[in-house]
C-alpha cells in the first residue's frame, strides 16, 4: 500500500484504549512527512485480567498493520508487555519481527532505550496502571536499571486523564524530593495530560523527564532516520540523542 503523504515513513501503532488523547499528542510531536496509522484495542477498566489477556489482540492488529505495508510497528501500552516480563517481551518481538519482516518496538523497549539515551541508570517514577507497582519495578530491574521509587497516582484508572498538569507537577516534585539520588524521572502511562510540564520539571528538578509519548516520537524518528528536533517537550526531542 502506498502512503502518499508519508514521504518520510509510515508507522503503524496499536493503542491499548480509545480516546486517551495520546495519539493526538504523538501526531503533534512528529514532523511533517511521518504518517501514523492507528488501530485500537478496547481496554476499559485497566484491570490485571484485561492487561494479561491483551497480547492476542495486539498480535491480530500487528498482522493487519503488516498487511498494510507500514515501515514500523509500535504496539503501545506498557502493562500487557510488562506482565509478560522483560525477557518474554524480547521473545515476542523477535517472533513477530521474524514472522512479518517489519521492525517492531513496544512501549517498554522504547522506554528502556530512551532512559539509556538520557544516561539515566537510577530513577524514580509515577504511574497509574497498577495498584501494585511490582511488575513495573521487576521489568526495569531485569532491564538493568535501579528503580529508587515508584508511586501510583491517586484516582480511578478511568479518570486519571482528568488530573491537571499542575497537580501532576506537585506530586512529581514530592517524590523526586524524597529520592535526591535519582538521575531521572519516569512517567508510566500515556493518559496523563502533562506535556506542558516536562520542560518546567526538567528545569526545576535538574534531571531529565521520560514521558512515554515524547519517547515514542523520539524512537519513531530514530528508526525512520529522521532528524527533526523540536522544542517544548524536554531534552529528548530537543536534542534527539542516539539510542
Amino acid at each position: 500500500m502506498a502512503f502518499g503523504g508519508a514521504w518520510r515513513g509510515m508507522v503503524g501503532t496499536v493503542k491499548p484504549t480509545k480516546g486517551s488523547g495520546s495519539l493526538e499528542e504523538l501526531i503533534r510531536m512528529l514532523p511533517e512527512g511521518i504518517g501514523v496509522l492507528p488501530l485500537f484495542n478496547n481496554i476499559r477498566r485497566g484491570t490485571l485480567q484485561e492487561f494479561g489477556g491483551a497480547i492476542p489482540a495486539y498480535e491480530e492488529k500487528i498482522a493487519e498493520l503488516a498487511e498494510d505495508g507500514v515501515d514500523l510497528i509500535h504496539p503501545a501500552g506498557t502493562p500487557p508487555f510488562m506482565l509478560v516480563g522483560f525477557r518474554g517481551e524480547q521473545d515476542l518481538i523477535e517472533k513477530w519481527e521474524k514472522r512479518w519482516g517489519i521492525p517492531i518496538f513496544t512501549s517498554g523497549t522504547n522506554q528502556t532505550r530512551a532512559l539509556k539515551a538520557l544516561n539515566v541508570k537510577r530513577f524514580v517514577g509515577i504511574g497509574y496502571d497498577f495498584e501494585d507497582v511490582t511488575p513495573v519495578q521487576r521489568y526495569f530491574t531485569d532491564a538493568g536499571f535501579d528503580v529508587l521509587g515508584l508511586q501510583r497516582l491517586p484516582g480511578r484508572w478511568e479518570d486519571i486523564g482528568m488530573l491537571s498538569s499542575h497537580e501532576i507537577y506537585r506530586l512529581i516534585k514530592k517524590i523526586v524530593t524524597q529520592h535526591p539520588k535519582a538521575e531521572g524521572l519516569y512517567i508510566q502511562g500515556g493518559k496523563l495530560r502533562m506535556l506542558d510540564m516536562i520542560e518546567p520539571l526538567e528545569r526545576d528538578l535538574g534531571i531529565p523527564v521520560l514521558h512515554p509519548g515524547v519517547a515514542t516520537a523520539w524512537e519513531i524518528m530514530l528508526r525512520l532516520r529522521v532528524h527533526a528536533p523540536k522544542q517544548g517537550y524536554g531534552h529528548l526531542l530537543a536534542h534527539l540523542p542516539k539510542g
